[in-house]
């Protein structure tokens, strides 16, 4: 064997494969899309339509989330730069006017660096976990919300046999979403329905509930206080999330788990409640958070913390996402499903691989998706660079400031 394959190939058996490939060729970006799909959810700041970036390499990377505006103006600091300087386009999109981003355009901003990541695989031919270090598991465990059944027992039963994790519930007004509210009853009935639900999982499964800051304080508090005998795997959003300095008073009172960050974007919103271990799980999602980038820095504080992650459920794409930077995460993991499984999307004939209630890391290049534009409705192209206040940068060329 010639000694330049003989490198090769133990690079490639000690898993750096693609350090050994030629260099990649230097790429920039020529044009962003944005498209709609009619599986989205109807809410924009959490939609799952269609992002592609294209480079003058004929790589394309996928993204999702965002809305048309938000995309807009993200995507045209983004032409004509190198795409594989993911954290300096991170910066810039984040940066690059005069106001830091809100959680509206933070989602758009993950589409678009979900997207640089599946571009920067696919110019290395490789899984974007194996970018990021690394798997540390087999699979990725999941949990159920509204797993279908005739009634709570035997629908939390049926969950656990189908291999998830855990079954999740949540707390709810008896007469629906525009009945008058009774915080105390509320609490009432959901006790019932959980004493059902750990009947049903058993004492080999798991069970949640989200109270979707549905509750008051001292009722929150006392919920969590009857559910402590249950055994909840967690219990999410006790509050409303527009102060979340009040888990300081949540956790002198609250003994179960506590899971929170669904209505948070990066880790500034949520960097305190992990530093003093104000709650055991982040709930923070991609591309709610600005995307990959941002994820993996969330999960490093929260890893330095000890607390884990159960991302709130997301779009197809970014659930592929979540599997690569959760897939290396050496902390508990827990990922949110939808009913018994993923459904169809017809615009994406491959996103994530899930199977007997789980979520499992594959070897296909960059995010593993594929996307079908011919099932999609184009409505945004952005091919022009736009830059509408000066950057500051340091000596070396790093951003500072606007």
């Amino acid at each position: 064997m010639k000694r330049r394959s003989f490198l090769q190939s133990s690079l490639i058996g000690s898993g750096l494969a693609f350090t050994a490939r030629a260099a990649t060729p230097k790429m920039k970006i020529t044009r962003v899309r944005y498209y709609h799909v009619t599986t989205s959810r109807p809410m924009f700041n959490q939609s799952a339509h269609i992002v592609t970036v294209e480079t003058d390499q004929g790589i394309t990377g996928i993204g999702e989330g965002g809305s048309k505006d938000t995309i807009e103006q993200c995507a045209a600091l983004l032409i004509g730069e190198d795409p594989s300087r993911i954290e300096h386009l991170w910066q810039l999109m984040y940066r690059g006017y005069f106001y830091p981003p809100g959680r509206e355009k933070l989602h758009a901003q993950g589409a678009l660096d979900m997207a640089l990541w599946d571009i920067r695989g696919k110019a290395f031919g490789v899984p974007v976990h194996e970018l990021l270090g690394g798997l540390t598991r087999e699979h990725v465990e999941c949990y159920s919300t509204g797993f279908p059944g005739k009634g709570l027992r035997e629908a939390s039963r049926a969950c656990i046999e189908a291999g998830f994790r855990a079954f999740r519930t949540s707390v709810s007004a008896p007469g629906g979403a525009n009945a008058p509210v009774n915080s105390r009853h509320m609490v009432q009935k959901a006790h019932e329905q959980c004493v059902e639900i750990r009947e049903g999982v058993g004492k080999g499964g798991d069970w949640a509930i989200d109270y979707h800051t549905r509750l008051d304080l001292p009722d929150a508090v006392r919920l969590s206080t009857l559910l402590e005998p249950l055994e909840p795997y967690f219990v999410e959003d006790l509050v409303r999330s527009e102060n979340p300095g009040v888990y300081k008073n949540v956790r002198e009172q609250v003994k179960v788990p506590i899971a929170v960050g669904e209505q948070f974007g990066d880790r500034w919103d949520i960097n305190e409640l992990v530093e003093q271990r104000l709650i055991d799980y982040s709930r923070t999602s991609i591309p709610n958070c600005g995307g990959l980038t941002e994820f993996v820095k969330l999960a490093a504080i929260c890893e330095t913390h000890y607390v884990g992650l159960i991302p709130h459920f997301t779009g197809p794409v970014s659930t592929a996402a979540l599997v690569h930077a959760c897939g290396v995460f050496s902390g508990p993991v827990l990922m949110e499903m939808t009913g018994a499984g993923p459904r169809s999307e017809p615009h994406l004939p491959q996103h994530f691989d899930f199977k007997n209630g789980k979520l499992w890391p594959n070897s296909r290049p960059g995010l593993g998706v594929e996307f079908d534009p011919a099932r999609a409705k184009l409505v945004a192209e952005v091919t022009q660079r736009s830059q509408p206040i000066p950057l500051y940068r340091r000596p070396d060329g790093s951003i500072t400031n606007w």
